[in-house]
């Protein structure tokens, strides 16, 4: 089953739009949420390019391209779809 990785910053107010958006789509989908500052080998990948929101396989971790801002609700889910994320029915 696939999830999504969302690697975010306390204070960032795109990461906290972005992690809310997720979790209002029906189903919502698995998100392991990450600090980046908690991790320096992702600190250093990424630094202050925060929201960065990772498809997680059985082959591993993929970069999504950046989310639009304002994509929400049903677009945010043609969105994933497109980027190979596909919501398992609850």
């Amino acid at each position: 089953m696939n999830s999504l990785v969302l690697i975010t910053r306390k204070g960032c107010c795109l990461c906290e739009g972005l992690g809310q958006k997720l979790a209002a789509l029906a189903p919502a989908p698995p998100v392991v949420v990450i600090d980046v500052d908690t991790e320096p080998a992702l600190q250093h990948r990424y630094g202050l390019e925060v929201p960065v929101l990772l498809l997680r396989s059985s082959a591993g971790d993929r970069e999504l391209p950046r989310v639009p801002p304002r994509l929400a609700g049903a677009g945010l889910q043609v969105w994933l779809q497109k980027q190979g994320f596909f919501a398992q029915e609850a």
